[in-house]
C-alpha cells in the first residue's frame, strides 16, 4: 500500500483535521505501543499500519 493510499484512507475515515490527531496522538497496542505517525517514521509498512487502523477503529469494510 503507497502512503498516499493510507493517508487517503485515513481521511475518508476521520476526516483530514482528525485524521492527523489521530495519526500523532493515538498509541495503538498493535503498532508496539506506538502512535501511526511514529510507526511509520520507524519504517513499518504503510499496510500493516492500516491493518493496525482497521482493527482497533470501526473501519467501515469499504477501506479495509
Amino acid at each position: 500500500m503507497r502512503l498516499t493510499v493510507f493517508w487517503d484512507r485515513m481521511n475518508q475515515q476521520f476526516g483530514e483535521r482528525y485524521a492527523e490527531s489521530v495519526a500523532k496522538d493515538y498509541v495503538i497496542a498493535q503498532l508496539g505501543g506506538r502512535t501511526i505517525e511514529q510507526a511509520l517514521a520507524d519504517g513499518e509498512p504503510a499496510k500493516k499500519v492500516w491493518q493496525a487502523v482497521v482493527a482497533t477503529f470501526d473501519v467501515p469494510s469499504t477501506l479495509h
